[in-house]
């Protein structure tokens, strides 16, 4: 699996996944500074899934629907990187296997898979 952690989620978490085995893209470490825009371009064309604290990923997913490989949302009360890393280690070990293609709310509490329409280009979905 691979995950592209946003500079908001920070350089921990990514280190932390890189522990794990999974193949991380660190915009902290690896592209300081780039627009959201380019972010979930670059997730999306290169099949990483995004992790994230910033909710106007949201905002392009569900408003502008932008295309995605998967973002998870960290809706966190307590923002400390031994926070963030706890609930990524629970979320992999119950969810890991439906990660891709969806947008994941996480809290500190639950893990909501939120829904969106699925549009088929075979049919007038109008």
């Amino acid at each position: 699996m691979r995950f592209l952690v946003d500079e908001c989620t920070g350089s921990n978490a990514a280190e932390w996944l890189r522990g794990q085995g999974y193949e991380v893209f660190s915009a902290y470490e690896q592209s300081r500074g780039a627009s959201d825009e380019i972010l979930i371009k670059k997730a999306s064309s290169e099949n990483w899934i995004l992790i994230t604290n910033d909710k106007d990923f949201g905002e392009m997913v569900y408003r502008e629907r932008r295309p995605h490989h998967g973002v998870v949302f960290l809706r966190l009360n307590d923002e400390r990187a031994a926070n963030k890393i706890l609930v990524l280690r629970k979320l992999l070990a119950q969810y890991a296997d439906q990660l891709a293609d969806r947008f994941i709310v996480v809290t500190d509490e639950r893990v909501r898979f939120a829904g969106m329409p699925i549009l088929n280009p075979d049919t007038d979905n109008s």
